[in-house]
């Protein structure tokens, strides 16, 4: 008796551009990532009013829900409508830890699984003006050598919606500290992704969206220097500009993007920037000891940054494990800021916060790499 071998239908695995398409694919159908132009569009399609595009988006954004069914001004055929036809992505917190000077360190986990970290910032002056650091990528491909969230490498970008859920998320944790400002200072270059970046600041300013304005509003680079001038035009943030060193040689050792976009034609894009008025760019300046931290670099720095309207933030370095840089004396940093005060420039140094739960600049990834590893 012979037998009769039957071919069997076996899944054959998705290729990486199945797998890239079908991610694509799903953001697409992801109301918390749509502008109001493209909700609208959707609740025309759906044969429904523009105006309910509007109650979509405070519904999504300020009020933060994660199901359409939560959604109670909408009627249930509406609300059925949409389930049929999109999504709504949501990232939660995973862990949330609070520094001994409050600082409160968020690992927030992606509906891909993903781990991205953000940091609020209490204020304890008078005008309690606290603030919200925000990642943009998983990870980051600019590769600066002081920075830990650098050694992750960029994984990917992240939605415009995860970029502001991060927002909306941290509110409802904090209650009524609330959250005044915002950075773009988190895990990642935000110009380099850019259209998220664009249509998330939206969200964050819009009326049915956080209703924020943009002068509390900080976007930080590293250097993406085609990009400057554009940011400026497409919004009203601010600008603020890694650029921690003086010399070529020192930022390409440092700052590998300055290879590709030098201090000069870093500071040609800074001057191209449709600065408002009353505004300043701030130039941050991260403090390596024997590195970047002479009287011969403060000399040099306020001979780039004349003309400029600008303040010059000065951090000393967060050391950590993975880098073999050292943060300079107090008496070396004071030094410095006095020699740029004393030439008519606006100089702050910046405490670092939340040091003990790694919240500080440059220290952003712990989590991310955690779940990378296991």
């Amino acid at each position: 008796m012979t037998s009769e071998l039957v071919p069997v239908d076996v899944p054959r695995p998705m290729s990486r551009a199945d797998e890239l398409r079908a991610v694509k694919d799903a953001e697409a159908r992801d109301v918390r990532s749509m502008d109001l132009p493209t909700l609208a569009k959707l609740v025309e399609s759906l044969g429904e009013r523009p105006f309910r595009a509007k109650q979509l988006f405070k519904w999504i954004h300020p009020r933060g829900v994660r199901s359409f069914e939560e959604m109670t001004d909408l009627s249930k055929a509406f609300r059925a409508k949409l389930a049929e036809n999109a999504t709504i992505s949501s990232i939660t917190i995973d862990t949330r830890e609070i520094a001994r000077d409050g600082t409160r360190k968020y690992a927030f986990r992606t509906g891909r699984g993903d781990v991205i970290e953000s940091v609020f910032i209490p204020d304890a002056s008078a005008e309690g003006r606290n603030t919200l650091c925000i990642s943009s990528q998983v990870g980051c491909a600019i590769d600066c050598k002081f920075c830990l969230t650098g050694t992750l490498g960029l994984r990917r970008n992240l939605t415009a919606g995860e970029i502001a859920e991060q927002l909306t998320r941290v509110k409802q944790d904090t209650g009524d500290l609330g959250v005044q400002n915002i950075v773009m200072m988190g895990m990642g270059e935000p110009l380099h992704n850019y259209d998220n970046l664009i249509k998330s600041l939206d969200m964050f300013t819009m009326e049915e969206g956080h209703g924020m304005s943009s002068r509390r509003i900080t976007v930080s680079t590293a250097g993406l220097a085609p990009r400057i001038p554009r940011l400026g035009h497409d919004t009203k943030v601010n600008l603020a500009v890694s650029l921690n060193a003086t010399t070529d040689e020192v930022r390409d050792r440092i700052m590998p993007i300055n290879k590709r976009y030098n201090i000069k034609t870093l500071l040609d894009a800074c001057k191209e920037f449709p600065l408002p008025e009353r505004r300043r760019i701030t130039f941050e300046y991260v403090m390596l000891d024997g590195v970047n931290d002479t009287i011969e670099d403060a000399r040099r720095l306020v001979g780039l940054l004349h003309g400029f309207r600008c303040k010059v933030n000065l951090i000393p370095y967060n050391a950590h494990p993975r880098s073999e840089y050292k943060s300079p004396s107090k008496a070396t940093v004071d030094q410095f800021q006095r020699y740029l005060i004393n030439h008519d420039m606006s100089a702050f140094v910046r405490t670092s916060r939340g040091e003990d739960i790694s919240a500080a600049c440059g220290m952003l990834g712990v989590e991310a790499d955690k779940v990378a590893r296991a």
